[in-house]
């Protein structure tokens, strides 16, 4: 088991659901949530409480299963465009800029409808629910309420008054426990950038916390997964640095030591030489630290290998190891988009019972992820309501759990179930006689 110090957060930040409707492959509403159901299997590792006034029950991990072109991807695309629009539309959007928004196209309604989000989430404590309807043209709408104690607060609301003028105009309204410059606020934001985001650019301290949770919590990358910079810079920290050893030693990897050398342009001590091979590497998108890893060969000597020359696995999990463990620490939300590229069915499953451990998840980091692996469709490894299922009806996509299909409790075969099409949400593959006509 893979131990390390693991300081605990009082004040955890944690997923709840997400809703999104009208984006991509998504039409109608669809909701991931993180919600546990009343099942007792794996209670104490797979689940835990929140800290805010409702101490509803919430999972640690979600799996999500679909065939290719299913929309799995646009279910982690949805959620990374709001992030992108909560961080990003006040500091660096200009006005006329697009925003990241692409309807539904095979509707005619849906097409020329608002894209929408939502999410309800922990923050320092308390429970927000925020969301906002946008076209790639301008926000439609956007909302925020909180709720400190028992009881929502509604802290603010706008709404586009006239949708077809090409000055938009908005009614707004205000809740009584929110304060701060409201009015220098509201006349501040462009019609393509977020009243939140505008509001905490120009100091809005009651909202930081939740600029804070889509900033610094919520940590999504696509299928290529992150390059290895993060990690690096944990290497050189003596502290980081063991524990990434521990971690790569645990997850059978025979390297014994790790090496940075920082190949950063210093004028006074260096030359052209050293600039060109500097430029010789940010050329190619590489970084200007290189990594070594230090291995054994057959007599016990000390071999060095460059990180570029060991497999695509050991890149991609070197790469992983950063993030992974410093999600963990601070009980980040985790979001991957199909974690078992590169990476063996043994792999994965160590990588998901982190988060489940007690030990190594102290602080109740949560992460989803979509996947073709079903070696690890069992429940020895998730409860029901920790599996997701994402398939096409109608050109649109559709995401339901498995608790939809009450499969019997520690008996039922998933893995098997899935593949033989009990589930669904599998692809569907013609015959090379019907390929061929005949």
């Amino acid at each position: 088991m893979l131990k390390y110090s693991i300081k605990t957060v009082l004040d955890m930040n944690m997923l709840i659901d997400f809703k999104v409707k009208n984006y991509r492959s998504i039409k109608d509403e669809q909701t991931l949530s993180m919600v546990s159901s009343k099942q007792k299997e794996h209670i104490d590792t797979h689940t835990f409480e929140t800290t805010d006034a409702s101490h509803i029950r919430l999972l640690k991990t979600s799996a999500i299963y679909g065939a290719n072109a299913a929309g799995k991807s646009n279910i982690i695309k949805a959620l990374q465009a709001m992030q992108e629009m909560v961080v990003y539309s006040a500091s660096r959007y200009q006005r006329g800029d697009k925003l990241p928004v692409k309807p539904f196209l095979f509707d005619a309604l849906s097409a020329h409808e608002p894209t929408e989000f939502e999410v309800l989430f922990v923050a320092e404590g308390v429970r927000y629910q925020y969301g906002f309807s946008a076209t790639e043209d301008r926000i439609i709408e956007e909302w925020l309420f909180a709720s400190p104690k028992s009881r929502a607060q509604s802290w603010f609301a706008r709404a586009l008054s006239d949708k077809k003028t090409l000055e938009p105009s908005y009614e707004w309204q205000f809740g009584d426990k929110f304060t701060g410059k409201k009015q220098l606020w509201q006349e501040s934001t462009r019609d393509n950038a977020l009243f939140l985001s505008t509001a905490v650019h120009l100091n809005s301290d009651q909202l930081k916390p939740v600029f804070d949770w889509f900033d610094k919590t919520l940590r999504i990358t696509g299928v290529g997964g992150w390059d290895p910079k993060f990690t690096m810079k944990l290497c050189q920290e003596d502290h980081y640095k063991d524990e990434i050893l521990k971690f790569l030693h645990t997850a059978d990897m025979d390297i014994e030591d790790i090496e940075i050398e920082d190949d950063s342009y210093d004028a006074q001590r260096d030359s052209v030489n050293q600039l060109s091979r500097a430029m010789k590497k940010l050329s190619v998108g590489d970084t200007l630290m290189n990594v070594k890893m230090w291995h054994k060969d057959s007599s016990g000597n000390k071999v060095a290998l460059d990180l570029k020359d060991e497999s695509d696995g050991t890149q991609k999990l070197f790469a992983f190891i950063g993030p992974w463990l410093d999600s963990l620490e601070k009980g980040h939300v985790l979001v991957i988009d199909e974690l078992h590229d590169n990476f063996h069915p043994l792999m994965v499953k160590f990588l998901v019972d982190l988060f489940h451990s007690n030990v190594t998840n102290k602080s109740n980091a949560q992460l989803i992820f979509t996947t073709h692996e079903t070696s690890i469709l069992s429940q020895d490894v998730f409860r029901r309501d920790q599996i997701w299922f994402c398939e096409k009806k109608e050109k649109a996509t559709v995401l339901y759990s498995l608790v939809e299909f009450k499969p019997r409790k520690g008996v039922t075969d998933l893995e098997k179930g899935y593949l033989s099409g009990r589930y669904g949400a599998l692809p569907f593959f013609k015959s090379i006689s019907m390929m061929m006509g005949e």
